[in-house]
């Protein structure tokens, strides 16, 4: 439940595609979840033993899905796949921008499947072991639509002889983009890493809230029950207490050990009642701690965000500038061609005067 008393989801394999759901009212159209590539990740839960599919969108789980050893991930395209989650009621669609990305992305699904498998086969056959009723697991089936295109590639040939200038122009701006894609790509795993982060916390929170809400529903339950317990032990002081001033008057000293013994065990269910309280109150200063960490995460994928839409802004310039330099340079192909081709034509003009001369002075 708190980060130092349990062993949190460890990414096991991450990759970038573009987010789609099945229209519930159709079955057959697809609605975009994320308005961009977001990061689509597997989880490995080691305490449950427990494989997901977790996706984030900006501040909420766009996919959180656990997978099954039913479930099936089917390639609709050479860049799309879908699987269907029964127990959210939809269909998931995953656009890819290579096929190379689907391929990895689906092999890891068969593998963490296969591994699903075998978790429940060992949980089956120790449940079995001890002679404890087993559990099956929910089951699921899923399938994946759409097509998403890869960039096209610019291919820049360098000029000949006097383009020097042209082609050293064009390697600088390539340069330049290639180190700002690096930049994007960076900025991208930490935004990936801040996301996995944020969605441990947002879960982690959910889970607080809602022992905190029952915590609290049995603080005022015990409160009762301590004032019920504590008028029933000042009633039986009094009652110890008469009987020591009367004496032999009263009931039989077997009562008043009866009653002694009761008094003790009442005081003895207080004190742990006072405990149960002490530890309550200890798990809210943990969930405020967990609320700041969970602020302070959304913080830092907003910056990275900025970030990133920075970089992709520069990438779009120095594109831009590649282009004008290429224009550029094409406009400077053409006038040397006309330049070439008015220097032919002015050779072969002088090479005629040359014969012409020849032939005058030979006469």
């Amino acid at each position: 439940m708190f980060p130092h008393h349990r062993e949190r989801e460890q990414p096991i394999f991450s990759t970038r595609a573009h987010v789609f759901q099945i229209d519930p009212a159709t079955k057959r159209n697809w609605i975009p979840a994320s308005k961009h590539a977001v990061t689509v990740s597997f989880f490995y839960d080691a305490n449950r033993n427990v494989y997901r599919i977790i996706s984030v969108g900006g501040t909420k789980a766009i996919i959180n899905c656990t997978i099954t050893p039913s479930m099936t991930f089917t390639k609709t395209s050479q860049k799309f796949g879908q699987w269907a989650d029964s127990r959210a009621n939809t269909v998931y669609g995953l656009g890819f921008a290579t096929e190379q990305q689907l391929h990895q992305f689906s092999e890891k699904f068969k593998e963490v499947k296969d591994a699903a498998r075998l978790a429940r086969e060992k949980s089956q056959d120790k449940e079995l072991a001890n002679t404890a009723l087993s559990i099956a697991a929910p089951q699921f089936s899923q399938d994946l639509s759409d097509e998403l295109q890869s960039p096209p590639v610019m291919c820049v040939n360098g000029p000949e002889d006097k383009l020097f200038r042209s082609q050293s122009a064009d390697i600088t701006l390539s340069s330049e983009k290639e180190r700002i894609k690096k930049m994007l790509s960076e900025g991208s795993i930490c935004e990936m890493n801040l996301e996995a982060e944020l969605f441990t916390l947002q879960d982690s929170n959910v889970k607080l809230v809602a022992a905190l809400h029952e915590a609290n529903a049995n603080v005022e339950q015990w409160k009762k029950q301590l004032a019920a317990y504590q008028e029933e032990t000042e009633r039986l002081r009094d009652q110890v207490a008469e009987l020591e001033a009367h004496g032999g008057q009263g009931p039989s000293d077997l009562l008043k050990d009866e009653l002694t013994q009761s008094l003790e065990e009442l005081e003895s269910l207080l004190k742990a009642k006072d405990e149960e309280i002490h530890i309550l109150q200890s798990k809210k200063t943990e969930y405020h701690v967990m609320e700041r960490e969970r602020e302070e995460a959304l913080h830092r994928l907003q910056e990275m965000e900025m970030r990133n839409s920075d970089l992709e802004r520069r990438i779009q310039n120095t594109e831009q500038n590649l282009s004008n330099s290429l224009e550029e340079r094409d406009r400077m192909d053409n006038e040397i061609q006309r330049a070439i081709e008015i220097l032919d034509i002015k050779i072969f003009d002088l090479n005629d005067l040359r014969q012409s001369l020849v032939k005058l002075i030979d006469k």
